[in-house]
């Protein structure tokens, strides 16, 4: 058997655990601009944001699918456990446009600074998504 994989039409979807399911989504939609493709219950949203999936989960309890995994958002917000990174033409202009929109943009941009492997160079600043500790960068695409 060939081995296909991926093949096209393949996607990835980014789960993110919230505490706080409409702040969450407004965030995603408002700050982001994100588009709200479908809810369940109350309890999760998917969106699309630039060719990307994003599932929103206020997570739970054990399920068939999952019997010894259980969702829960972040317990300490200075940790970490997933980040994504996206990559703009012009990072001042994302960052002034999403702090208008609300975004807690936790940095400052720094100047331009090498950038290893081929990309150039890049201006890097760090965004806050309100109910889960997990970090956005704004990258300048070269």
């Amino acid at each position: 058997m060939e081995n296909r994989f991926p093949i096209e039409g393949v996607e990835l979807t980014h789960i993110l655990v919230v505490d706080d399911l409409d702040r969450a989504r407004s965030f995603y939609r408002d700050v982001l601009g994100a588009t709200v493709y479908r809810e369940y219950g109350g309890t999760s949203s998917v969106l699309q944001f630039q060719g990307s999936w994003l599932l929103l989960v206020t997570g739970g309890e054990l399920s068939e699918d999952k019997p010894d995994v259980t969702f829960e958002p972040p317990k300490d917000p200075q940790s970490v456990s997933h980040s994504m990174t996206i990559r703009v033409p012009d990072c001042q202009e994302a960052y002034q446009i999403l702090g208008s929109r609300g975004a807690d943009r936790k940095a400052p941009l720094k100047p331009e600074q090498p950038e290893s492997g081929s990309r150039g160079r890049t201006i890097i600043s760090s965004l806050h998504a309100p109910t889960t500790p997990n970090l956005g960068t704004l990258g300048r695409v070269r």
